[in-house]
Parts: C-alpha cells; structure tokens; sequence
C-alpha cells in the first residue's frame, strides 16, 4: 500500500473529489454525543476526519490506515488545520487492530468507513471488526461504490473495468452483511441506495 500510496497521495483528494459520492452526508449525519469519540477506518488522506473534527467540535477524532504514507499526508493536513487536539492517526489494519493499546479506549460512538472496503481484500473482517468497537448506543456509518443498478449496464462495465485498474472493487454483499451484523449486535441496520445505485449508504445502530 505504502508503494502504491507514495506518489498517489499527494492528488488524491483532488483526483477523488467528483466521485465518491456520499461522503459530506455520511459526516454531516454522524453527530456524535458532546464528548464524543469517532473512529475512521482506513482514513487514508485525513481528509475526512478533519472535514468531521471542524463539524462536529465537541468530538473527537481517531483513524486508523493501514498506509504510513497515507498517514504522512493525514497528520500533516491534521497539523495544518490546527486539530492535532483532537484527531489522532496511526498505522494499523482494519481487520485487526488493539483500539485501547492504540487509542486509550476499546468502543467508540460514532464508527465510519469511506470508500475502504471496496479496495480492502478482506472487507467483510473489517466490518466485523468496526462493529465490534461499536459503544453502547453509538453507530457504524459505511459509505462506498454501490453496483449501479439505477444506470446505464455500459456505465457499471466501464466504471467496475476503471476501478479494478486501482484494485477496487465495490461490495455486492455489503448491504446483508450490514444487516446480518446489526442482527448480533442487537441494533437496527439500514441500506440505502444513493445516485441511482452509484453509492451506497448503510449503517447499524447498537442499543
């Protein structure tokens, strides 16, 4: 990843800006409780946490990348907007991660996940994993490519040929998974289709 991030880190939010869709809305709904923690996973750049850490002031902010270059890019953008305070990175990965040996803490309330599990191998022990540091009351968000269903067949064949160039490739079963784990945890899952199909929006709530 590291090679493959090196020199892609330094455009990769510009090159990322007009397609992956969803992600402002996935942030503008995390409100957290006031003191609360927010965990992203595969936080790549920063940009995300620092977008949620200016929203949402009274939280705080943890990522994990399984990235150090990516995480270069992160800090320094943390760093720059004056948030070093409240958003802590570092290098771990999402199948597998200590949050209280790395962050002081095993649970948090607001979990979220932007366009990282179409390019983890094992996505599906990732999610696992996000849910099981999922606090009492607090909420898993996903946001990633949905499989097109609402556009042109031609669209999806060269969007899906596109994105396996980078190793991408969007989660058909993301949306039962979703409500399989929601089921276990006791909560309530959702799935929504954004776009006509483009993106896709699901999440769990614990009780």
């Amino acid at each position: 990843m590291d090679r493959v991030y090196r020199t892609q880190r330094h455009v990769y939010d510009i090159s990322r800006k007009y397609y992956l869709l969803g992600r402002d809305g996935l942030i503008a709904d995390l409100a957290p409780p006031p003191g609360g923690a927010v965990l992203e996973i595969g936080c790549g750049t920063g940009r995300n946490l620092v977008a949620a850490a200016k929203a949402w002031p009274d939280a705080r902010f943890f990522g994990v990348d399984i990235s150090e270059a990516m995480l270069e890019t992160a800090r320094a953008a943390i760093r720059k907007a004056g948030l070093s305070d409240r958003v802590v990175v570092v290098a771990a990965d999402a199948c597998d991660f200590a949050a209280a040996e790395l962050f002081g803490r095993s649970t948090f309330d607001r979990i979220f996940i932007s366009y990282a599990l179409s390019m983890i191998p094992d996505w599906q022990g990732a999610l696992v994993a996000a849910a099981r540091h999922v606090a009492p009351g607090g909420r898993l968000e996903v946001v990633d490519f949905g499989q097109q269903e609402g556009l042109p067949p031609l669209w999806k064949r060269a969007l899906f040929g596109w994105l396996a160039q980078f190793h991408v490739a969007p989660r058909a079963d993301l949306g039962p998974l979703m409500a399989g784990l929601a089921k276990e945890t006791g909560g309530a899952g959702y799935c929504r289709s954004l776009y006509r199909g483009y993106a896709l929006r699901c999440g769990l709530a614990r009780s």
